[in-house]
């Protein structure tokens, strides 16, 4: 492998740095709900970030399977939006600093990239590193959001019940990160929010704070969320109302809540696990949310968020 230092150099200044949180949210991977997209942005818009470490993106990335936006003015080119895969520097709310990995997730060179994230994470001496995403789920948007919480060590995640049991998924280069910093005995963890399958097209604010909560959780940083919560109420009540406009569909989603608390009920006490049986299939309840909230936009218009 060629050296994985020569695909990064640092910008920025990092002398302040003792044993900084490092948050991963790079784009490209499933992200339902744009939750991880809306977590990384609030981050930026409170943190004041400063570059520290940029990654040659033109060794990792397919320029032709997400080609760049230019821009045509009259007659002639304008810009060009290029694409940057950078570590910056942020502090939280009590002025802790912290780092932000964000940009495109690479398209070559995985074991290369991570090597360098490791080589990073090293010289900086990052005591933890925490990824975001997010995951459609068979859960309804009227009970709070759910976490999966995955780490290199279990004693990182001690407070979290798991919700998979084994399952089979196509990497990405986010999780490969951690798997990559546990085999090199680095602390590493992650946290994909649960999204209803119906609103996973959306922009879902809920899913944003529960992951910067969870976060702060781990991690000890102050990250203020109230302009998520504010945005995550206001989506709550515009569904609502569409909801409460069919009693089919509200119908379908008291369903759905039965599903969901007859599973948190099972998890505390096995015994009392009611039987689901009768209720509609998520696919089921999905397909019809979906129909029913598509039905609400006007021609050329997205569902309400």
């Amino acid at each position: 492998m060629r050296d994985p230092h020569e695909l990064y150099e640092m910008v920025g200044e990092l002398a302040e740095l003792s044993e900084p949180v490092l948050i991963q949210g790079m784009s490209g991977f499933v992200d339902a709900g744009n939750a991880a997209k809306l977590a990384r942005e609030h981050l930026l818009s409170i943190g004041d970030p400063a570059p520290a470490v940029s990654f040659d993106l033109d060794q990792l990335f397919d320029y032709r399977s997400r080609r760049p936006t230019m821009h045509f003015v009259e007659d002639h080119w304008e810009s060009y939006d290029a694409p940057s895969l950078t570590l910056q520097l942020l502090h939280d709310h009590a002025g802790t600093p912290f780092l932000l990995l964000s940009g495109p997730e690479p398209d070559l060179q995985w074991d290369r990239f991570t090597a360098a994230v490791t080589a990073l994470v090293e010289h900086l001496g990052v005591r933890l590193t925490v990824g975001m995403t997010a995951i459609p789920m068979a859960v309804p948007h009227t009970r709070p959001p759910g976490v999966t919480a995955h780490a290199t060590r279990t004693e990182l995640i001690a407070d979290y019940q798991p919700w998979l049991q084994r399952v089979e998924v196509p990497a990405s280069v986010g999780n490969l990160v951690e798997f990559r910093l546990g085999q090199a005995g680095h602390a590493a963890a992650g946290f994909a929010a649960h999204v209803p399958h119906y609103l996973t097209q959306n922009d879902y604010p809920a899913a944003a704070e529960i992951l910067l909560t969870s976060v702060s959780r781990l991690t000890g940083l102050a990250l203020p969320t109230d302009e998520l919560h504010q945005a995550a109420e206001t989506m709550r009540a515009n569904i609502d109302a569409q909801v409460a406009k069919s009693d089919e569909v509200a119908s379908h989603v008291q369903g759905l809540e039965s599903q969901y608390d007859s599973m948190l009920q099972s998890r505390q006490r096995p015994s009392l696990l009611a039987d689901p049986s009768g209720l509609p299939t998520a696919e089921e309840l999905g397909a019809e949310l979906e129909r029913f909230l598509a039905e609400q936009s006007g021609p050329g218009e997205q569902p309400p968020q």
